[in-house]
């Protein structure tokens, strides 16, 4: 079977034009990286999150994958790596009534912890890039 026949075999993609389908890593292209800093008691919450993601990102246009990356070390930050066709997709998502479906659990989280007068179970920093290469 050729590389195009698998990919077809798939059924329908999110490949943007131009995709090589390996890995979905496609040029030109936008990356998003959230590093997470968790409070210790709180890392085993933020990994249950993700495990059982709404899978909200999925839907929207332009998404081509995501990472989360949890530390090798202890007390280090969690990577949250999304892919997109470029940052006009991911702007989208940013403002996406999806966005908020799938930080609500997170957000109530925060929003809990700071009615009860403690710190932020979690920080988070955000950098955006353009894909240069794969």
């Amino acid at each position: 079977m050729t590389n195009a026949a698998a990919l077809e075999s798939l059924g329908p993609t999110r490949l943007a034009p131009g995709c090589c389908g390996l890995l979905q890593l496609c040029l030109p292209g936008f990356v998003a990286i959230n590093t997470i800093q968790c409070q210790p008691e709180y890392v085993d919450r933020f990994k249950d999150l993700f495990q059982a993601r709404a899978h909200a990102i999925d839907r929207i246009p332009g998404f081509l994958g995501m990472y989360v990356l949890s530390p090798t070390e202890e007390g280090g930050a969690h990577l949250v790596i999304s892919h997109w066709v470029n940052q006009g997709a991911f702007d989208s998502w940013t403002g996406s009534e999806e966005f908020l479906e799938g930080h609500r659990r997170a957000f109530a989280d925060m929003r809990a912890a700071k009615e009860r007068g403690e710190a932020p179970p979690m920080k988070s920093e955000f950098a955006t890039y353009n894909l240069l290469t794969t």
